[in-house]
């Protein structure tokens, strides 16, 4: 089974670019009801994860006001957890200690470039589906 079976395509993926304000991920991740997102920067070449906590620490760390962090950058921000993204042509046992660890899987082309997510719940079900379909043998 390859990489990609799994892979949900970047247009139909929210994420934020590198360059946004704070203000920004925090509006898209509220409307998402992500605690995490990829951050690609305008090239499309992924960034990393931000995750709630980067910014809840960054926030209790600052000392601006509220309207003066929500302008900040992200690029301001410091990630506490770094999710390593997979190239799409890796293999399954890849994908699967990537996925142990965290919610989704970053995908990247041969440069960089960010190409979609794989989420966790979709490998479980499909985990599932072939453990139930072995077990009605």
């Amino acid at each position: 089974m390859n990489v990609a079976f799994f892979l949900l395509p970047k247009q139909e993926v929210a994420y934020v670019y590198s360059d946004f304000t704070i203000r920004q991920a925090l509006e898209k991740m509220r409307f998402h009801r992500y605690t995490s997102i990829p951050v690609v920067d305008r090239d499309g070449a992924y960034q990393g994860t931000l995750g709630e906590g980067d910014l809840l620490w960054h926030i209790f760390d600052s000392k601006g006001t509220a309207e003066e962090l929500g302008r900040m950058p992200l690029s301001d921000v410091k990630r506490y957890r770094h999710h390593d993204p997979i190239l799409i042509n890796a293999n399954i046992e890849d994908l699967f200690s990537h996925a142990s660890d965290q919610n989704f899987v970053p995908v990247v082309d041969d440069e960089g470039r960010f190409i979609g997510i794989i989420r966790r719940r979709e490998i479980m079900n499909e985990l599932t589906s072939q453990y139930k379909s072995k077990s009605s043998n």
